[in-house]
Parts: structure tokens; C-alpha cells; sequence
């Protein structure tokens, strides 16, 4: 059976290789031909040197007397188009022709040696007999395009497996919404019992920085195997102000049992029964595994999983996330920790109904202010870019008339995306919408006599970086201008170009976007164009795909571990500014902050746009439906969602056919606003097919109802400025760096 299994994965590798075959052979021929005629080895055919063919003007598509290897290849690709038909680009080429490159002593056969793949070869040679024929080829690669379809040059070397079959995500705890697991609101000081049966209240055991509630069983095979890093952690955690709290959660453990377990892992924390499950009840605890982060202030910051090294049928070397100790050093820092929220592979607690309690009021100092911490903060606070602060209960009380008509409308917090149809969690790592609960209160609170409580139930105040979020950067990539903003008015585009210097290739693994006068910027694509291309200001407002992007509520963005985009050796960086004056004239110098990756990353993050440029709104129309439609070459494992139109759309929505016929919504958003364009973040990457058809739907308001629309009497199409129109969907996804590397 196994040796059958390496066949058929055998085989069914060498029909994505075909393709990659095929390019790399004519590729490596055109990059040899590309350097004969760059004599001076410059990277650039110029001046004499472009005397050496007659061909070689017809190369030069802009026109400008030289030649990069980027402007070639393009050119070429179209030639072999006009010649050949759409699918006539590089590595698309007749097997016989291909077979003849490999050929290298002209025999009529093909043997190991002359290819440089042991596995194709292999999938080749039908007979076994040491080589193979034209014949054999063309039988071989004819039988595998009936199963799969045309080769595409854009095929991958090696099949690209969904996320959710891949270790890197098959393993790590699901990621989950904290607002609907608790995070970010205040637990009560509940009282335990020890093991000697006297009281013992979380504030006894807290340090002076928060407490770490670990649940355990001494039963549960995982509580024991997370053990030894419960061991460690204790003495951490100490040297931090930090302290724990062990409680033992399953009902009806003996005493003896408890005791052996915390003597055979060595713990000195202290050890708490929760016999009637009176605190897992109010942490609304699943598992014996659970770990909870309280900070000073009893605000639940972080809950879910101690790391991802085991889990219910699996076990790991060694953690590769350890998502504990990184929220413990976000509280640390005063920040929000990046997940704050994850399932807890452990055994599974069977918890008895909660016992009726009467409601406690809502009060600002308990409930509000975390409300307001974990929802508004981030952007309304002294130097934030809300319009006003929303960190005191005097702010929030002069602004309760805005604050609720926002969270009423649903505009507040920014979250557009609309619950997906068969979801019982929503699939958004990013998702900004209110828990059910916290929203209920709040409106609540606001339409009541709004109590202050007692300031003692105070959260923590947040503290806020004073200038990167994304921490100081590696490098910054500064703009050589600043751009004038005028007072009133509109302006076009801005381009502002900046040439780098780094030597060699460097991996992103995360960016920030940072404007000197983030008031009248509106929107930023950043686009990265290799050393020696022809870069063009403005045109395309990133209809071909973005590096990296600063639009309303995503202005940075840090990638997992693993993870990162390339910037070429001597690339050139261009920003794409769009501003919006807003009543006075100010200077604006745009940076670019940049986190390197200490080595090669597993996965390279790509960035695709799905644009229609052809779209045309009528005069007065308030529901205009434009739509696209794209065919993956390739299987995807998408990462993210962003959609762009400007100020007449209206709404958006990403669907795909899936190659069985199955349609799927990907992400709908019912309401889009201009205002902010987010970025939709999966929690886990969601894997799509070879072959399906991802299609874009866009609705538009041209009339007079639409109060943003700057003419209700203009047939509307693309174009740059806001009164013109855009269809863009954006898809972020990822490809393996090395796939040998990567299937391990």
C-alpha cells in the first residue's frame, strides 16, 4: 500500500511540474540570451548593447531606449501570446520541444541525468527501462492534462496542501473572539478552597502585575504533559510580578491524587479545588488545560491555550507558539496582547448549569471603562486618529449621544463583515464587531442614569506607543519630499518614489504605513518594484496587487512566525498617496517601518488583485450591480479579504464555485464604507482548489439618496479621484518558500 501511496503522489506531483519544467527551461534560456546582450553585466540593456539584435527595440515597451529583465520578459510573454493564443506564455510550450531542450547529446532519449528531477524522471519512465522516449513523454503528460486540466505556468512545483491538513495550522489551538469568551472584562475575586480545605481568594494569589489561573487535572494526560512548562513558568512568571494560581478543576478528584500530581511535577504555586465549579462556571472554562491571564485590575486580558506542543492526537518536539508567555509580555508592556483568545486542547469539563445569580448594575469603573478599552480605545485617545478621546468616564459622557447612535447603527466599532451563513464562530482573527453582551450593556449603561461604581473596579489604563505600533522598526524606508496638502478642496494621486539600498533580498515579516500628518491621508498603496524596472507614478491604485497598504483601520500589519513578503535586493518603493484636505494646509512626509526576518521564511505572502476596470454606473441609479469572475490557476490558500471601491459603493461580496459545482460566500459585506476599508483576516487560512471560480459582486449608489455622491447626474466609471469609481477585490494568500521544505 505505501509503495502504491509514493506512486500516486508521485505522479500527481509531476503534473504540477510539468508546467514548472517547461519555465524553467525557457526561462533559463532567455536569462542566458538577456546576459549575452548585457555585455557590461549592469542588469540593463542599453546603448550599444542594444544594437545586438534587431529584435531588441521591439523589447522596449516604454519606450526609453533600454531594456530591464523584467520589461523583456513582459514583452516576450505578449509575443508568445499574439502568436500563440492566451495560454501561450513561458512554459507553455509543445512537449516535443521541450523534450528536445532536455535532450542535451540529441540521442532521442531522456535519461536521469538529463533532468533534474529524480521523481519526474521517475513518473516519465513507464517501462522502467532507464530512459525515456518522446513517446513515453507526451503518453504520460497528455493522460495527466485529462486529470487535471491544461498545464498552467502557473502551476505550483508541488501540490499546495489546504492549511488545515498542514502541521503549522492542523496543530496550533483554533484562534477565537475574546469579546465572546470574556476577554477584556473584569473577574470577580472568587474564593477557593485550598487542599487543607482553608479559603483562598484570587487576590491572594495574584502578584503585583496579575495573576495566571491554570487549570489542571491530575487525570488528564495533557495536564500532565504541560507540566514541566507549568514548572518553569512559576519561576518566570515570579521574577515578573506575576502570580499563579493552580486550580484543579474536574469534580471528585481525591485529595491524594491532586497531591501526587503536584509532587511528581515539582509546582509550588499555590493549588486551589474548584469542586462545584463556581470559577470555571464564571470563566466559562471548556478544558482541563486552560490557562487565564488577569492583569493589577482583575481585567481578563488573555484565556485559552498555554502553547500549541500538545493536543488531543498529537504532540509537538517543541512549542512553536507559546501563546502565554507572549500575552504575559504584552501585559507587561501595556499592551494587548496579540491572540487573546484560544480553544485549549485538553479533557473536555462537563460543567453543571450556572446557578441563577441576581444582575449586578452595570458601572462605568467595572464595566464600561473595559468596554471601552478593549472596543474604542485603540483608535479614540489622546493622539489617536479618532476624532476625539474616549479613555475617561467625563469623555465618554460628553459624547454619549454619538457613542450610542454608532453602536445602535452598527457603524461602531468599524466591523462590516456579515455573519456567514453555517459559521457558529466567526472565521475573522480580526473580527472588531461587539459581543452580544458587551453591546447590550453598553447601550444599557447609556440609557441609564450611566453610574460611575466605584473607582477601585478601575481598569488599568492603556498605554499607547508614541509613534510605531508595530515597535521600532529594523528599517525605515523615509520619502524623499514631503507632499503640500492644501486647505480645501480635492487633490490627485500623490507619487512619492523612494530607491532602496539594501544588498541582498530582504524578508518582511511586518510592515507599518506611518504619515507625519495622519489626519488628511486617506489611503496609501505601497507597490515594490524590482532594481532597474521603470517605475510609473500613479495608474492603477493597486489594480495589480499592493506590497502594502494604509487605508482606514489597517495601517500595519505583523505576519505569523514563518511568514513574510520579499523585498528585492535595490528595490524601489513607491507610495501611492491618496490625501483629503481638511480645512487646513499642512507638510506630509510618508515613512515605511520594516521588521526582517532572521532567516528565509516558510511561506511567502502574496498579494492579488481581482479588479474591473470596465464598469460604468448610470445616472441616478441606487442599486447598480457590477460583477468579475477569475479562475485560479493554482490551489490557494487564501489569508485575507480587502475590498475597494470609493465613495458610491455601497456594498461587496466575494463567492466562489468550487470545481464540483459547490458556491460558497466567502465574505459579504451588506454595507461598505468608504470610510473604512478593512482588511478581513482568516483565522485559519481557507483553502481553495485548483479550478475554482472566485467571483466579486459590487453594488453601487449613483443617486441623489446617497449623500457621499458628488454627481447623481454623471454616468460613472474607473477612474483616480474620489467622484470617479473602483472595483477591486483583494486577495492576500501564501505559497511554500521551498515545498520540500514546507510538506515537512
Amino acid at each position: 500500500m505505501k509503495k502504491v501511496l509514493t506512486i500516486l503522489l508521485g505522479t500527481a506531483a509531476l503534473a504540477g511540474s510539468v508546467a514548472v519544467l517547461r519555465a524553467q527551461a525557457q526561462l533559463a534560456e532567455f536569462d542566458e540570451k538577456y546576459k549575452a546582450f548585457d555585455k557590461n553585466s549592469d542588469g540593463i540593456i542599453s546603448g550599444d548593447e542594444m544594437n545586438g539584435a534587431s529584435y531588441l527595440p521591439r523589447l522596449d515597451l516604454n519606450k526609453d531606449g533600454k531594456l530591464t529583465r523584467g520589461e523583456a520578459l513582459e514583452a516576450v510573454q505578449k509575443m508568445r501570446k499574439l502568436a500563440g493564443g492566451p495560454s501561450a506564455e513561458i512554459g507553455d510550450e509543445p512537449t516535443g520541444v521541450l523534450f528536445k531542450r532536455m535532450d542535451k547529446n540529441s540521442d532521442g532519449k531522456l535519461t536521469a541525468d538529463e533532468m533534474p528531477n529524480q521523481r519526474w524522471f521517475n513518473g516519465l519512465d513507464t517501462n522502467k527501462d532507464g530512459s525515456v522516449t518522446l513517446d513515453e513523454a507526451e503518453k504520460v503528460i497528455a493522460t495527466l492534462r485529462k486529470r487535471g486540466g491544461e498545464s498552467s505556468s502557473t502551476a505550483a512545483a508541488s501540490p499546495i496542501k489546504p492549511a488545515s491538513e498542514d502541521p503549522t495550522f492542523k496543530e496550533a489551538p483554533q484562534v477565537l473572539k475574546g469579546g465572546e469568551h470574556g476577554v477584556g472584562r473584569m473577574v470577580e475575586n472568587a474564593t477557593l478552597k485550598d487542599l487543607k480545605g482553608a479559603e483562598i481568594k484570587l487576590t491572594s494569589a495574584a502578584g503585583k502585575n496579575g495573576l495566571v489561573i491554570a487549570l489542571f487535572s491530575a487525570s488528564c494526560p495533557i495536564s500532565g504533559k504541560l507540566a514541566p512548562e507549568i514548572a518553569r513558568l512559576e519561576k518566570d512568571l515570579k521574577a515578573q510580578g506575576v502570580g499563579m494560581l493552580l486550580v484543579n478543576a474536574p469534580p471528585g478528584q481525591k485529595t491524594e491524587e491532586i497531591t501526587q500530581f503536584i509532587t511528581d511535577h515539582k509546582l509550588v504555586s499555590p493549588v486551589a479545588i474548584d469542586a462545584e465549579g463556581n470559577l470555571a462556571q464564571q470563566l466559562a472554562a471548556t478544558t482541563t488545560t486552560e490557562v487565564f491571564l488577569l492583569d493589577a485590575a482583575r481585567t481578563l486580558v488573555y484565556r485559552g491555550a498555554l502553547n500549541d506542543q500538545y493536543g488531543l492526537g498529537y504532540a509537538k518536539n517543541a512549542a512553536q507558539h507559546h501563546y502565554l508567555r507572549d500575552a504575559v509580555a504584552a501585559m507587561l508592556q501595556g499592551e494587548p496582547a496579540e491572540l487573546v483568545a484560544t480553544s485549549a486542547p485538553g479533557c473536555a469539563l462537563d460543567l453543571t448549569a450556572p446557578k441563577a445569580v441576581a444582575t449586578t448594575p452595570v458601572t462605568y469603573h467595572r464595566d464600561i471603562a473595559r468596554i471601552m478599552q478593549a472596543n474604542c480605545v485603540e483608535c479614540h485617545h489622546k493622539g489617536g486618529v479618532g476624532p476625539f478621546a474616549l479613555d475617561s468616564y467625563e469623555s465618554v459622557l460628553e459624547h454619549a449621544g454619538m457613542v450610542r447612535k454608532q453602536v445602535e447603527r452598527g457603524a461602531m466599532p468599524p466591523w462590516f463583515a456579515a455573519p456567514l451563513e453555517g459559521k457558529a464562530h466567526s472565521p475573522w482573527a480580526n473580527d472588531r464587531s461587539l459581543s452580544e453582551r458587551d453591546r447590550s450593556d453598553l447601550l444599557a449603561w447609556l440609557g441609564s442614569d450611566r453610574a460611575k461604581g466605584d473607582v477601585a473596579d478601575a481598569p488599568k489604563p492603556r498605554v499607547f506607543p508614541s509613534e510605531w505600533n508595530i515597535g521600532k522598526p529594523d528599517a525605515i524606508i523615509a520619502g524623499t519630499r514631503s507632499v503640500s496638502v492644501k486647505a480645501e478642496g480635492t487633490m490627485p494621486y500623490q507619487n512619492v518614489t523612494v530607491p532602496t539600498d539594501f544588498p541582498e533580498d530582504r524578508w518582511v515579516r511586518g510592515y507599518e504605513v506611518l504619515p507625519s500628518a495622519r489626519e488628511v491621508v486617506h489611503h496609501v498603496i505601497v507597490s515594490v518594484h524590482e532594481k532597474g524596472s521603470r517605475v510609473r507614478g500613479g495608474g492603477d491604485e493597486g489594480s495589480q496587487g499592493y506590497w502594502a497598504a494604509y487605508v482606514p483601520g489597517n495601517t500595519h500589519q505583523v505576519y505569523p512566525e514563518g511568514f513574510a513578503r520579499k523585498l528585492p535586493a535595490g528595490a524601489t518603493v513607491n507610495f501611492q498617496i491618496h490625501y483629503t484636505p481638511n480645512g487646513k494646509a499642512v507638510e506630509d512626509t510618508m515613512r515605511l517601518g520594516l521588521l526582517f526576518s532572521k532567516e528565509p521564511p516558510k511561506y511567502v505572502i502574496h498579494t492579488t488583485a481581482l479588479p474591473n476596470a470596465r464598469i460604468s454606473i448610470p445616472p441616478g441609479e441606487a442599486n447598480h450591480v457590477e460583477t468579475a469572475s477569475r479562475k485560479l490557476p493554482t490551489d490557494v490558500n487564501v489569508m485575507a479579504w480587502m475590498a475597494h471601491m470609493h465613495v458610491r459603493g455601497k456594498a461587496f461580496k466575494f463567492e466562489v464555485t468550487l470545481p464540483d459545482g459547490k458556491t460558497e460566500t466567502l465574505l459579504d459585506i451588506p454595507k461598505y464604507d468608504f470610510n473604512w476599508q478593512l482588511r478581513y483576516d482568516y483565522a485559519m487560512p481557507h483553502f481553495l482548489p485548483r479550478g475554482s471560480t472566485v467571483k466579486i459582486t459590487a453594488v453601487y449608489d449613483n443617486s441623489t439618496g446617497n449623500p457621499a455622491n458628488p454627481d447623481a447626474t454623471k454616468t460613472v466609471r474607473w477612474g483616480q479621484q474620489t467622484f470617479d469609481e473602483m472595483m477591486i477585490g483583494y486577495m492576500e494568500h501564501y505559497t511554500p518558500l521551498n515545498p520540500v521544505v514546507a510538506d515537512k
